[in-house]
């Protein structure tokens, strides 16, 4: 069989399988085809699971289907083909590592055992049976899938157990996100230091560890909303909620720099939106060497240039704490 055939044979089987009309393409048949491992010559019911990145994809594509992406495509492939293959239940994301963040440079992907057993049927008699079958039990297999990724999350702790009571409002939603969701999937088991409040201005703050950070807080400083102490890898996360004003841009950069001068650990600044509507009218706003999280999209983040993706710039990152 041609190339052509085959790619054409798997956009037919990601329409047979309900996904997305914008899903219906090449680039997302071809990470079908490289999750698995099927080149032109093999048959269907050779389909294997290897875990596999998405530049691993990408080489798959060039060197078995002489389709070339740009390298500056990878972004693409992992958000509008490799995101919603997971969503459907076909693919699961670190299956050797599931508490591993998605953000990770080892992230890899697997298709689901059930979407393999399936896919082996396909130019059999076998087939419209078995895809009847999985399409009846399909949205069970995503749910399941993603209840699998929600229990491998690790919460942030706090100094002692208690409730947050913040004032009701979107912005105590974010910022609850950001404790619940943000915190645990790409600083797990980290430790919440402070959270502010619309009605209060310390809602929560962990003093002893401000300290044994070399920070002493200033009760007239402008805090951030959140802050957060990872402390494997010795990071203090500051991040500033936005609703409706005040993400990290250059000024409030400088600002959150200078405020935690002192710190021990290095500072990472993230602004959280609840939507990406609401983060486009602040994009301009935005200062380089900062992440974006926004809540309705958990999984990912968004960085803004430097050398690396979520860590610290010029801080002492590799200090141990109260060294």
């Amino acid at each position: 069989m041609n190339a052509e055939a085959r790619i054409r044979e798997a956009l037919q089987v990601l329409r047979d399988l309900g996904m997305p009309r914008e899903q219906q393409n090449d680039r997302t048949a071809l990470c079908l085809l490289a999750l698995l491992d099927l080149d032109p010559r093999k048959k269907w019911s050779e389909a294997a699971d290897p875990r596999v990145g998405i530049t691993p994809m990408m080489e798959f594509a060039r060197d078995r289907y002489r389709v070339k992406y740009a390298p500056n495509t990878r972004e693409t492939f992992r958000r509008f083909s490799v995101h919603q293959l997971v969503q459907a239940g076909l693919v699961v994301p670190n299956p050797d590592n599931p508490s591993r963040p998605v953000n990770s440079p080892k992230t890899v992907y697997q298709i689901a055992p059930d979407a393999r057993r399936l896919l082996r049927t396909l130019k059999s008699k076998k087939w419209e049976s078995a895809l009847a079958a999985y399409r009846a039990r399909q949205s069970d297999l995503a749910t399941r899938y993603a209840r699998i990724r929600d229990l491998k999350r690790i919460p942030v702790r706090m100094a002692r157990s208690r409730a947050l009571p913040l004032t009701p409002g979107a912005h105590s939603q974010l910022i609850k996100a950001v404790v619940e969701q943000f915190a645990a999937r790409f600083v797990p088991g980290s430790q919440l230091l402070y959270v502010g409040d619309t009605g209060k201005k310390w809602a929560y703050r962990d003093d002893k560890s401000f300290l044994a950070l070399g920070i002493q807080l200033d009760e007239h400083g402008k805090m951030p909303d959140v802050a957060i102490h990872d402390r494997k890898r010795n990071w203090l996360v500051l991040v500033e909620v936005v609703t409706s004003h005040g993400p990290v841009n250059p000024k409030r950069h400088e600002e959150l720099r200078a405020l935690f001068a002192e710190s021990r650990a290095g500072l990472v600044f993230v602004t959280a939106f609840p939507s990406r509507a609401v983060m486009s009218k602040y994009w301009n706003e935005l200062a380089w060497e900062t992440e974006v999280w926004v809540a309705d999209h958990p999984d990912h983040m968004i960085h803004l240039n430097g050398s690396r993706f979520l860590g610290p710039y010029g801080n002492p990152a590799d200090k141990k704490v109260g060294k």
